[in-house]
């Protein structure tokens, strides 16, 4: 048989071609062993030794996997995938190198199931079709299929639209792996007849037990190499929670090191390999504190240059960029607030897509909202404004409610004085009803007073106005 395959496979222009007919070859004479095939160029079943380390040190058990313990309880409906206990479809949702590749090839290794890997990304519809024929008739003779499609998110409305009937009919255990939040790349009949499964970005603890046992396992560099605590710091920190980018930058410093005759893998070694140098900032100590702190002030400052050179600093050395939104957030508040309002919706939705596209691309949604706070015009305003109201609360400056502002919705309220005397404000012209709105302690309160920049110079005018019609002396 091989001889006529290699005859009439030369008629098929493409691999997945010639693929589908030894597909057919094997139904053909009974061949219940035939391995899988991988339409997609996929990785899975790379195991020979020149392969990258990142693929020969993928885990080969559920045990092994590191991260995503929220995920891998016990009777957890992953765990149940991996073990062969379950057929249910899932989609793999999480930021690149977390883990989404290891689960499929764990549960590519578990039981009598044909595994077929096909990456969306060169896969179209013909083959997705030819995959799911050839399962079909494999499910005949009791043998089940996981289907593996990397890059998801890829596949269009028609061809996620072929996969449809297939796992609604569990011809097919579908995992899916997508790095884009499926709720916008994915159609939602597939997704409401799959599990979504989010996968959370990898710890440095999680990073380093792949460290050390990339380090020491006989599949990977096998004690041949030592590295030092330094270098251990600067490739965790690197990677930025990417296990594939860890081992990757491991594999190339360990090469480095060989060449130049050492056995210990050395910051300067690192700095070579990943082409870039590895940047000095401790995530958890002072240059974590000292750079974001340069950078907030930078901001305040209105130095636009100088606040994208800490961020870029801080995306190099791999911090976490939840982290630089939620400081951009705070500062759209803390110190622009009204006086470029629209600065808050900028930030808000530049953390909104670091959650939903992740790195690297959500750094132009940042860079956008750091641009945007740094040229904007400052005002502490609203911060004082609140801490002031909070001091006189905490200092016990609190006073009675008015009466005439106290509830008037219960029996007994009335004979107790309780709102008698209210002014309704939509009654009154421009709709300000000109009573006392604050406790007799804190009458000449003031706490939000507007600078004169940018639009909070409007609000200062307009507040001028409602201090007259409210008959309260102008500040």
């Amino acid at each position: 048989m091989s001889r006529w395959f290699e005859l009439t496979g030369a008629q098929f222009s493409d691999a997945s071609s010639c693929a589908r007919r030894l597909g057919a070859v094997e139904d053909l004479f009974g061949n219940d062993d035939a391995p899988a095939v991988n339409l997609g160029g996929g990785s899975l079943s790379m195991s020979r030794a020149d392969a990258p380390l990142a693929v020969r040190m993928r885990p080969r058990t559920v045990d092994e996997i590191v991260g995503q313990q929220h995920l891998l309880k016990a009777g957890s409906p992953l765990r149940r995938l991996a073990e062969g206990d379950a057929a249910m479809s899932v989609f793999l949702w999480g930021p690149p190198g977390v883990g989404k590749t290891t689960i499929a090839a764990v549960v590519s290794q578990t039981g009598n199931r044909r595994f077929v890997e096909i990456s969306a990304v060169t896969a179209g519809v013909k083959e997705v079709r030819a995959e799911l024929d050839v399962a079909r008739r494999e499910l005949a003779r009791g043998r089940s299929t996981v289907l593996f499609v990397d890059e998801v998110h890829r596949f269009n409305k028609a061809q996620q639209d072929v996969l449809l009937p297939a796992v609604e009919n569990r011809l097919v255990t579908l995992i899916a792996a997508t790095t884009e939040n499926p709720s916008f790349s994915v159609i939602a009949p597939l997704l409401s007849r799959s599990l979504l499964l989010t996968l959370k970005p990898l710890t440095d603890a999680d990073l380093g037990v792949l460290l050390d046992r990339a380090l020491t396992d006989e599949r990977g560099l096998g004690g041949r190499v030592t590295l030092s605590a330094e270098g251990r710091a600067d490739l965790l920190r690197l990677a930025g929670g990417d296990a594939r980018r860890l081992l990757t930058y491991l594999e190339e410093s360990a090469a480095g090191a060989s060449a130049d005759g050492a056995t210990d893998i050395t910051p300067d070694q690192i700095s070579r390999a990943v082409d870039r140098a590895a940047v000095r900032y401790d995530r958890d100590g002072d240059q974590h504190y000292d750079v974001i702190s340069a950078f907030i002030k930078s901001l305040r400052g209105s130095d636009v240059q100088a606040a994208l050179h800490w961020f870029a600093r801080m995306l190099e050395a791999g911090e976490d960029p939840r982290f630089i939104a939620r400081r951009l957030v705070i500062l759209a508040s803390e110190d622009i607030g009204l006086a470029a309002p629209q600065v808050l919706q900028t930030c808000v939705a530049a953390a909104q897509a670091v959650q939903l596209i992740g790195m690297p691309e959500a750094r132009l949604n940042l860079a956008q909202a750091v641009i945007t706070c740094a040229l904007a015009p400052k005002s502490n305003a609203v911060i004082m404004a609140v801490d002031g109201a909070l001091a006189d609360v905490r200092a016990g400056r609190i006073g009675q409610v008015p009466a005439h502002l106290r509830d008037a919705h219960y029996a007994g309220a009335k004979a107790l004085g309780h709102g008698k005397g209210y002014q309704y404000a939509h009654d009154h012209p421009h709709g300000v009803a000109a009573q006392q709105y604050l406790p007799d302690e804190l009458i000449d309160a003031r706490y939000y007073v507007p600078t004169d920049h940018g639009a909070e110079a409007g609000m200062a005018a307009r507040m001028a106005t409602l201090d007259d019609l409210l008959g309260r002396p102008a500040t």
